[in-house]
């Protein structure tokens, strides 16, 4: 039987001018986003729709609006939303929990802005980067980054010959050298704001597990395939876990995709801004049928 997986994206997915198509033409998502801004405090929308790159480039901005954007578009859809399975990148899974009825609205947004200011903290606390490594088998790219000296570890399997590496500085510029003398296309410094997903981010897991344990999570509608084990998970402690585990964890989405595909996944529709995505997921498994919203 066929079944219909919906994937929700992560930062970087972000433009100016998100969501305000939703917010002009839909009662439900106009009240959502001003549901929003009160619990923020601040005026997400007004950023969201006429901010500048720089603004909307803040990572306390940048989470709750790719967030916003994805439950808002989802709740939107009504009946239309039946998933057979959902997951999201990084920051994602927040959105996929929140659609599947795992998570009420007003929580998943609280904890998506804990999420923020724990990690731009930890960013503060100590610096680090990110680098995208291209064409390089995946096996390789760990080897390197455990002979590399320093804190360096793969973050992102975003699909085949794409993995994000990320780290402290000095370490992710070493082990960047070491993918070149091992035969990547690419090995490039990305520009992001510290070293998600690495050891680096412990203060922040720290935090946002408080947040997390003092929320009320449900069994959701279908099976979450989360990225700290590419599987997928209905209870709703395990869910819980695995969220605290992501912020120091890899994203595994390429294993996330080719596990949705096993269990039977023969289309993948992204729900949010842009179609990143989308286009993973036609190159982890070029036999579905991939779509977005956006």
């Amino acid at each position: 039987m066929n079944q219909h997986a919906y994937i929700f994206p992560g930062q970087g997915s972000q433009f100016v001018g998100m969501g305000k198509d939703l917010y002009e033409n839909n009662i439900q998502a106009k009240e959502m986003f001003e549901q929003a801004n009160k619990i923020l405090g601040f005026r997400i929308t007004d950023l969201m729709f006429f901010g500048t790159d720089e603004d909307l480039r803040q990572t306390r901005v940048t989470q709750p609006a790719i967030f916003l954007h994805s439950v808002i578009r989802a709740a939107i859809m009504g009946k239309g939303f039946r998933p057979s399975m959902v997951a999201g990148h990084s920051l994602g899974e927040f959105s996929a929990l929140v659609s599947a009825g795992a998570l009420q609205f007003e929580d998943g947004l609280r904890l998506v802005e804990q999420r923020a200011l724990a990690m731009q903290q930890a960013c503060e606390m100590q610096a680090g980067t990110m680098a995208a490594v291209l064409a390089l088998e995946d096996s390789i790219v760990e080897s390197v980054c455990v002979e590399t000296e320093g804190i360096v570890v793969p973050a992102n399997y975003n699909c085949p010959g794409q993995l994000v590496i990320s780290g402290a500085y000095a370490a992710v510029e070493l082990a960047c050298e070491g993918m070149k003398i091992a035969g990547a296309k690419r090995a490039l410094i990305l520009p992001v704001g510290g070293a998600f997903h690495s050891p680096l981010m412990e203060p922040a897991r720290v935090r946002l597990a408080r947040a997390i344990e003092a929320t009320e999570f449900k069994e959701p509608m279908c099976p979450v395939y989360q990225n700290v084990t590419a599987s997928s998970a209905i209870n709703k402690e395990e869910i819980k876990h695995n969220l605290v585990t992501q912020l120091t964890a890899p994203v595994r989405w390429n294993q996330s995709v080719l596990a949705m595909v096993s269990d039977g996944a023969t289309v993948f529709t992204e729900i949010g801004p842009g179609k990143v995505l989308q286009g993973l997921s036609r190159k982890i498994a070029p036999q579905v049928e991939a779509e977005s919203t956006a």
